[in-house]
């Protein structure tokens, strides 16, 4: 554990639920807060969420903004989705979908702390931009670029990315 973890995880659980506020992160040896990223942003979680859970073996299940932390690398991230074999295990597949106030989280923080922890997979989706990125292990080594209407394979679970729109679309 670093130092100051249960510090920041001390400060993380004093901040109040504020409206347009998500909750807080830790990494970095900070406690960050970010924008809420908005309707478009959930509409596109929402529309790969119901995809998974539609792919999902029991007793496998789709976590939405769940909490995952590390406390030996003091980190504490909340992803957009994360997909679990089981309530309290080590998650198979992290979803971030790139808000539009925090780009250069998603793309560089949050896939070098998902990759720390462990987890094997990584899918940034990018409605910005209507692209993303899978990652895959070792440490996100593997990298597979798609466009907005491609099927793609994350793991063993195939995603079509033809029902997502751009956020300006």
């Amino acid at each position: 554990m670093t130092d100051d973890s249960p510090a920041l995880r001390a400060i993380a659980d004093l901040v109040p639920a504020v409206p347009d506020v998500r909750a807080p992160e830790i990494a970095d040896g900070m406690v960050h807060l970010a924008l809420a990223p908005g309707p478009r942003h959930d509409a596109t979680v929402e529309l790969i969420r119901r995809q998974l859970a539609a792919r999902i073996e029991s007793p496998g299940r789709v976590y939405s903004d769940p909490l995952l932390e590390a406390p030996l690398l003091g980190l504490l991230r909340r992803p957009d989705l994360a997909v679990l074999p089981a309530p309290a295990a080590r998650p198979l597949l992290v979803v971030e979908v790139v808000s539009p106030h925090s780009p250069e989280t998603d793309y560089h923080a949050k896939v070098r702390d998902c990759a720390a922890m462990g987890i094997p997979l990584y899918l940034l989706v990018d409605p910005r931009l209507g692209t993303g990125i899978v990652h895959s292990e070792p440490d996100y080594a593997g990298r597979r670029n798609f466009a907005f209407g491609d099927v793609i394979t994350v793991g063993p679970r195939t995603l079509d990315t033809g029902v997502l729109r751009t956020y300006s679309g």
